[in-house]
């Protein structure tokens, strides 16, 4: 039974597949990994710890010497997020009010569209992309929060700057990097075992999705999601290959975050006025969350594809 080679037929199976299990099997059956143990540790809590052992491993691929380059790169992917993201919602602000239009709100455009999927973004990047691509994940974590959102509505004085939890990010990839960097065996080593978490911890991310979610938000929802990721895709793309990229990357990043759901609260916090609007951007967003998680691998896929068959034409 060739079940790899069948899983490796879809556009970013490795990914994409294990994601929709997990959330399928939360949305209809969840007690099935709350049984505790080393199940619930490791299926349903364990995307973190996860994703923190496959930074090392990638990190391990990545020079020093290219450093810069996914600096660069990283921090113009996540610039172009938040201008675009701001731009469009700003725009149906002014034409169409705080309530947007059929509810997909500027509240709701913003904080949708600025966040991205860290997870997901180094899952992709490690999949299709280059160590440079790999190396910008702590840059790109910067606009996994409300952070970037609460800036653009002019609430950044209820917010920090979440340099811990930067931090946090770029301490595995830091070790890796310098496990890599010192002994080229271990670079073998360590960089051989990434893809093999992939599958693990994409559907650790999928069990903490649920579809009801998806429902709830609606067809404004879904449009958000794919505002986010083919609207915005286009540009953080653009941009991508500008910097030196691919385009991979900016493919990668054309998600919402999950934690992008808690933003409404938080903007409310910071202006009670826009609480209505907030509890309403909620389950848009959520819906974004899931239809992106969805979209993104396929659309970075693509773009890993169509780079392949434009080289082979040189």
């Amino acid at each position: 039974m060739k079940l790899k080679k069948t899983i490796e037929k879809i556009p970013g199976g490795m990914m994409v597949l294990p994601l929709v299990t997990g959330t399928a099997i939360n949305t209809f059956a969840p007690q099935l990994l709350e049984i505790g143990g080393f199940t619930t540790a490791l299926f349903k809590q364990g995307a973190a710890p996860l994703i923190g052992a496959f930074l090392v491993c990638m990190g391990a691929g990545i020079s020093f010497g290219a450093a810069p380059k996914a600096i660069l790169q990283g921090g113009s992917i996540t610039l172009t997020k938040l201008l675009v993201a701001v731009a469009l919602g700003f725009s149906v602000d002014k034409l169409a009010g705080a309530e947007g239009f059929f509810g997909l709100s500027s509240v709701a455009i913003i904080a949708a569209m600025s966040n991205a999927n860290g997870g997901l973004y180094a899952a992709l990047t490690g999949e299709f992309g280059s160590e440079i691509d790999v190396g910008a994940t702590p840059l790109m974590s910067m606009s996994d929060g409300p952070f970037f959102t609460l800036i653009a509505l002019g609430a950044a004085g209820m917010a920090s700057i979440p340099l811990m939890a930067l931090v946090a990010v770029i301490v595995p990839l830091l070790i890796g990097m310098l496990l890599g960097n010192l002994d080229a065996e271990m670079r073998q080593f360590l960089t051989a075992g990434g893809p093999v978490l992939i599958p693990f911890f994409a559907f650790a991310l999928g069990t903490n999705i649920n579809l009801a979610m998806l429902l709830e938000g609606g067809i404004a929802g879904v449009a958000l999601g794919l505002l986010t990721t083919f609207f915005g895709g286009y540009f953080n793309v653009r941009v991508d290959r500008l910097v030196g990229g691919t385009g991979v990357a900016g493919a990668a990043a054309s998600s919402t975050a999950g934690n992008a759901v808690a933003t409404p609260l938080a903007i409310a916090q910071a202006d009670p006025s826009l609480l209505q609007v907030a509890s309403a951007a909620t389950p848009l967003i959520a819906a974004s969350v899931i239809t992106t998680a969805i979209l993104t691998p396929l659309f970075t896929s693509w773009i890993a594809r169509r780079n392949v068959l434009q080289e082979a034409k040189l």
